[in-house]
């Protein structure tokens, strides 16, 4: 869904209104959905993030919005190439993956903090803080957490933009994310951050929640809850399919 410019000024003006401490907290913000549902015909989303920063100059602050969600362990593997055959050859499990994560940001996040500070807040891909299940104390090898970076990536699902947060004025900023049709569904968060001179000053955190409704939810519920009778049923379906085709051609 896109956002006419004169709704996102006319709802910065009302925010700004509406909050009379900001300049003394510094920063205020919200996004214009708390709750995206994930239908048949879903091709993605636009989350739009507004606030507004209080008496910081403006030449010496940055706004750092980072959105993520639903954390869930994933278990990457590596294929090595045996006798000519591909086969999984080591795994790693990571505890807390992302399915989705964006950020979204004035500058690059390298010209706003130092790298101590981002991984600190665990801001940006490089920094998300990703560790073994509880019990295993040993670090996650960096080549398997770079390719689960990486492949998320190429999926659209882990995303670093900088100078996409926008200010409108002297104290007014925006942002547009744009969420991929393959986005999972859960409970998401979006952080905002306001920065000066390389160190977080405020920051607040709104949610928001991604789910499948309709005859998806239904099926999705089904195929968690009955895997088996899913399986068995999947394949009925198949046999009938293919059953019916044939049946069709014959008859030509």
């Amino acid at each position: 869904m896109r956002f006419p410019a004169q709704i996102i000024a006319g709802a910065l003006g009302v925010l700004a209104e509406a909050c009379p401490l900001a300049a003394q907290e510094d920063l205020v913000t919200d996004i214009s959905q708390h709750q995206i549902s994930i239908r048949s015909n879903f091709t993605g989303a636009d989350l739009l993030l507004f606030g507004t920063v209080g008496s910081t100059p403006s030449d010496e602050r940055d706004i750092v919005i980072v959105v993520r969600g639903p954390d869930a362990p994933v278990v990457v593997r590596r294929k090595e190439r045996i006798g000519g055959i591909w086969v999984n050859y080591g795994s790693a499990e990571v505890e807390n993956m992302p399915g989705y994560y964006a950020v979204v940001s004035t500058r690059p996040l390298e010209e706003i903090a130092p790298a101590s500070v981002l991984e600190r807040y665990g801001i940006g891909v490089k920094y998300l803080g990703l560790r073994p299940p509880e019990g295993k104390a040993a670090p996650l090898p960096k080549p398997y957490v770079e390719a689960a970076t990486r492949i998320r990536s190429r999926e659209d699902l882990f995303v670093e933009q900088p100078g996409k947060v926008l200010f409108l004025g002297t104290s007014l900023f925006r942002a547009t994310i744009g969420m991929p049709a393959n986005v999972p569904d859960g409970l998401y968060t979006a952080r905002v951050y306001l920065f000066s001179e390389g160190n977080v000053l405020q920051a607040q955190t709104s949610t928001l929640f991604v789910n499948k409704v309709g005859f998806e939810r239904l099926v999705f519920d089904f195929a968690q809850t009955r895997p088996l009778a899913y399986g068995i049923l999947a394949v009925l379906i198949a046999l009938f399919a293919g059953w019916a085709a044939s049946a069709i051609f014959r008859g030509r």
